[in-house]
């Protein structure tokens, strides 16, 4: 189970016995893919797991009420330590588990931006959210600016970042022997992208992600998204493609001078089915605005 907005609202803004009777409610589930390679489901972005001879190291950590859950959770797939955790980015929802982490001895890493913004707060507008600075062990202490790779367990696990996509920090992880690339939240799979904006996202740097990741593919590739299903290269591919189709849609109403909430008013997206959510046309406006507001 993925939270969703409101249910997030309510725990964020609950007491303390509410929020972990909500926490509580979170299901928390894991699926073997490839290789040593597991992906675990909860709640907020989907975690990678690659367990063997050498340990574990995981991918997210989702969030802090959920850390001694996920870790009895990465127990039952391995009684070795959890070495590394890989940040692709520091939002709350992925990060959550560092200081836990950190402070039991496993490693953090992650770009350069991310230790900046994770060291000195955030403030996320579309969710009018801030989150506070972070010290100590929630901080990642190896850190990049392009790529670097982690060698363990017999994988090649390649670490790549995507300037300006999700984020300003965003990375992308291939793990080539297993043939598994986890995208963080650089895919949304079944519904438009959230793109933060106000920390650096645009909608070129998530088209770049899912371009980046399509050259890596191949028809066998396991594609795990930040949120929503796993899928494959087929998947990612009708990702790329409706990311482009939008920007192209929006882009040929701004050209036209439109005003962005014409636009809005116009649904020019609104025939995507797979991505548009029937119940709640908020995303879709705000996938709209970001597009109108981050073309070049």
């Amino acid at each position: 189970m993925i939270i969703r907005g409101a249910m997030l609202a309510a725990i964020l803004a609950a007491g303390s016995a509410q929020a972990q009777d909500s926490w509580d409610q979170v299901q928390i589930r894991t699926e073997p893919l490839s290789g040593n390679i597991h992906i675990i489901y909860g709640a907020g972005g989907n975690i990678g797991v690659s367990a063997g001879e050498d340990g574990v190291f995981i991918v997210d950590d989702q969030f802090a009420p959920l850390t001694e859950r996920l870790k009895a959770t990465i127990a039952g797939i391995s009684d070795k330590p959890i070495r590394y955790v890989i940040n692709t980015h520091f939002h709350y929802d992925h990060t959550g588990g560092n200081e836990k982490l950190g402070s039991s001895g496993t490693v953090v890493v992650a770009h350069d931006n991310v230790r900046q913004r994770l060291s000195a707060g955030s403030f996320i507008k579309a969710f009018n959210h801030t989150e506070a600075p972070q010290t100590g062990p929630a901080l990642p202490v190896v850190t990049f600016s392009e790529e670097m790779s982690l060698h363990l367990n017999g994988e090649d696990a390649r670490i790549i970042h995507i300037p300006n996509a999700h984020t300003d920090g965003d990375s992308i992880i291939h793990f080539r022997t297993s043939n598994v690339i986890h995208m963080g939240d650089t895919f949304f799979n079944g519904r438009f992208p959230f793109i933060d904006t106000s920390n650096g996202g645009t909608i070129d740097g998530v088209i770049m992600a899912a371009s980046r990741a399509l050259e890596a593919a191949d028809e066998n590739t396991k594609v795990i998204p930040g949120h929503g299903k796993l899928t494959d290269k087929a998947g990612l591919q009708a990702y790329h493609d409706m990311l482009v189709e939008a920007r192209a849609r929006v882009k040929a109403a701004k050209d036209a001078d439109e005003i962005l909430e014409d636009i809005i008013a116009a649904g020019p997206l609104n025939d995507m089915e797979g991505w548009v959510n029937p119940k709640d046309d908020g995303p879709t406006k705000l996938f709209i605005k970001t597009i109108f507001d981050t073309l070049d």
